[in-house]
């Protein structure tokens, strides 16, 4: 007899049982072993009873640079971050602190969607992945809830469903609002990204494409 408590989540099967989760990082450089982490956002998505894709939950952390960090003012200068400012003292964290309230909330909608993992989703996935899992590293975590290296990219889907591959351009093509006075906050970029995604997938859901997939599954 099955209860309502052995119900899955219809998330769980959509991506190999992995939660999409998608992630903006706000940094001092390019680098991820050397330069700052200064803002992650992560936004859970959840999906509805037809299928369609949906921003779930958000959270945003600010961090203070970790010891020896490199702080390069021509990436400040791009991000308006200003480090010195006092609302931003007064919210700033640690990195430990910081990945651990983020990765709880992850935790928390992986376990809620019956998915085994989370998966990364971000516009360049690969720099956004890159600076958490050196953050991981430093703060010697050992529990990761995002797959090490596989990611979602939406620079490269917004190219296939839109031809562009800029952020902003992107989301217009898509009919997304988009404030470019807004962009390069982690919290914006991440729910704007999230937008995006649900917009690919769920316009490759409603002309058909996951229902051609599902017959050519293996049982």
């Amino acid at each position: 007899m099955n209860s309502q408590s052995n119900i899955k989540h219809p998330m769980s099967k959509r991506f190999r049982g992995y939660l999409p989760v998608v992630v903006d990082v706000e940094t001092a450089g390019f680098n991820s072993a050397t330069d700052a982490l200064l803002e992650v956002s992560a936004t859970t998505l959840t999906m509805d009873e037809s299928g369609i894709i949906l921003p779930d939950h958000s959270v945003t952390k600010h961090l203070i640079p970790f010891a020896g960090a490199n702080i390069e003012q021509a990436a400040l200068d791009f991000t308006k971050i200003d480090l010195d400012n006092s609302f931003r003292h007064s919210i700033a964290v640690d990195e430990r602190e910081a990945l651990d309230e983020v990765f709880k909330a992850i935790r928390k909608a992986v376990k809620a969607h019956n998915c085994t993992r989370a998966i990364l989703v971000g516009h360049n996935a690969s720099f956004d992945l890159g600076f958490i899992n050196a953050a991981v590293e430093r703060c010697n975590i050992k529990r990761n809830p995002f797959h090490p290296f596989s990611s979602f990219d939406t620079a490269t889907l917004a190219a296939l469903a839109y031809g562009q591959t800029v952020l902003s351009r992107a989301c217009l093509a898509a009919g997304i609002p988009f404030d470019n006075r807004e962009a390069h906050s982690a919290c914006y970029d991440t729910e704007k990204t999230a937008e995006l995604f649900c917009s690919i997938i769920n316009t490759w859901h409603q002309l058909g494409g996951w229902d051609l997939a599902l017959k050519t599954m293996p049982e």
